[in-house]
């Protein structure tokens, strides 16, 4: 099952730059994608076409295999365009890495036999499967799914049980957890996503009930022991992926924040005003001040993914320092994002607050950003604990 010919992947010479040719399509579909909430087939075509959804599939099943660095970029430059697709784009490529931990068959059937094959999951803890002949039986509710009305594939994360019901327990008596993929046909989605921002991500909720998923299809996120895939990229875990990627969507939404108003700026006169926006002192300093806010944050979390590869290519591993530094710099970055975010629009003025101005788009997107788990004021204090000698709970880290 695991020696099958790997699958040539696409040619993509330069992900960053094809980022930014699809980027100008997403500008193109901002109003219909905040309208329906969901990625329009012209947004998808391009995204699909250039390998936006498959730069951290590994190469066996036709994927780029990026290094993580040179993903960060490519969400930057889709976010500059649209965030709720820089999203689904970094949700998606987090789900994509699970093929790294599959049987090479089971990868194949899902991201090799399909060239737009995206998983999409939630988050439910406590939901039960239960053991069955050859898989697992399993009901549920997930929310919050990002990207799952185009995906192809869903996914559960979920404690397993005997086919009695009684939940098994890890060696330190932990209960064990699964993430068990099915196809999106099998599931009913429910949409609740009437949200203030990301509206496009289409985040709905999906439930089965008594679905049988087959063993090949489940596996155990991040662990080494089930790795199959042994490149670089897959020393990092998705969890560190998510974190520094949904950073880079928040980059991404205050550079074009921070450019729209560096545009208005240079015509615009408040009215009420003598002087035009160039030209006020405070507006010159806020908007440079915002500038080396941002490009502070992008270099440093730049320069820790730098630091994280090559001590990946070294030690095939990443330690608790460096998980730490990528933590803290992630959440660093979304949090200035949304600083610089607050900057262009309230220096934009009256002009800020009309849908035909990207504004108060970008607003409600970085501030959505910010309320997502990576984004969380708590991963300061659990870094500042650990860096302080504590024992901080690492879940997130």
């Amino acid at each position: 099952m695991d020696s099958l010919e790997p699958i040539a992947a696409p040619g993509i010479a330069d992900p960053v730059a094809a980022a930014r040719r699809v980027a100008q399509v997403l500008v193109g579909c901002a109003a219909e994608i905040d309208r329906d909430r969901e990625l329009p087939p012209r947004a998808l075509d391009a995204m699909h076409e250039a390998g936006m959804f498959r730069l951290l599939l590994p190469r066996s099943v036709g994927g780029a295999e990026l290094d993580p660095l040179t993903y960060n970029m490519a969400v930057e430059e889709i976010a500059a365009g649209d965030a709720s697709a820089a999203w689904c784009m970094n949700q998606g490529s987090g789900c994509s890495m699970s093929a790294a931990y599959l049987p090479a068959e089971a990868a194949r059937t899902i991201f090799g036999d399909d060239p737009r094959g995206v998983i999409a999951w939630g988050q439910a803890p406590g939901q039960v499967a239960r053991r069955a002949p050859g898989g697992w039986r399993l009901t549920g509710k997930w929310p919050f799914a990002s990207g799952s009305r185009h995906a192809t594939w869903l996914g559960a994360h979920i404690h397993l049980a005997a086919e009695d019901g009684t939940k098994l327990a890890g060696p330190e008596g932990k209960p064990v957890e699964r993430t068990l993929l099915f196809p999106r046909s099998a599931a009913a989605i429910t949409d609740v996503w009437q949200v203030m921002g990301l509206r496009g991500t289409g985040s709905d909720t999906y439930a089965v009930e008594d679905l049988f998923v087959p063993e090949a299809f489940s596996l155990s996120r991040d662990n080494p022991a089930e790795r199959r895939e042994q490149g670089l990229l897959y020393s990092f875990t998705s969890g560190q992926i998510y974190a520094s990627g949904f950073a880079a969507v928040a980059m991404g939404t205050a550079r074009a924040a921070l450019d729209a108003l560096i545009a208005l700026g240079r015509e615009k006169t408040p009215q009420l005003a003598t002087t035009a926006l160039r030209d006020n002192h405070a507006v010159q300093a806020k908007v440079a001040i915002a500038v080396a806010t941002l490009n502070a944050a992008r270099a440093w979390l730049h320069q820790v993914l730098r630091d994280a590869i090559a001590e990946a290519e070294r030690a095939g591993a990443l330690s608790l320092d460096t998980r730490m530094s990528i933590r803290l710099a992630s959440t660093y970055a979304i949090q200035q994002s949304r600083a610089v975010v607050d900057t262009a629009y309230h220096e934009a003025g009256a002009t800020a607050i009309f849908d035909a101005n990207p504004f108060e788009r970008r607003f409600r997107d970085v501030n959505a950003v910010t309320q997502q788990v990576q984004g969380r004021h708590t991963h300061f204090e659990t870094v500042g604990q650990w860096m302080l000698g504590g024992a901080p709970v690492l879940r997130w880290v």
